[in-house]
């Protein structure tokens, strides 16, 4: 018989970054939203249909692709140089202002808070692991 003196790969797996965790759902809504406001503004005839549909579908796979990538070196700033550009489709989608400034303030939140918890969780796994390392000899 065989003891596990560490933790599991099942338990390792369900530890993940509550930041990154935040941080790709809010950019996945984003494609969502971002998808939805190129067809107001094909609709609209905001533009020329081709600059609507090839800008409007590179940042929507911008932002599925940056959601795949957050938690990598350099991942939660490519997702903050998309709050800009999701800010920026207000310029042909006025409505565009006010859901991508909630999108910002979401963005920050789950920056800020998600790093709060995985800084939490941290400790707390500092403070609980000796009383698990016991050897029961």
């Amino acid at each position: 018989m065989s003891r596990a003196t560490g933790p599991t790969p099942a338990s390792r797996s369900r530890t993940r970054s509550a930041r990154r965790q935040f941080a790709a759902t809010i950019l996945a809504l984003e494609a969502f939203v971002v998808g939805f406001a190129v067809l107001v503004a094909f609709g609209l005839r905001a533009a020329g249909p081709g600059v609507v549909w090839g800008l409007g579908g590179a940042l929507v796979v911008s932002l599925v692709l940056a959601a795949g990538v957050v938690g990598h070196p350099g991942g939660y700033v490519v997702g903050s140089v998309l709050q800009v550009a999701v800010l920026a489709v207000g310029l042909v989608v006025p409505m565009m202002w006010l859901v991508g400034g909630v999108f910002v303030a979401m963005w920050v939140v789950a920056l800020r808070l998600g790093g709060r918890i995985d800084t939490e969780r941290a400790a707390r796994a500092a403070a609980t692991e000796p009383s698990s390392a016991v050897d029961g000899r």
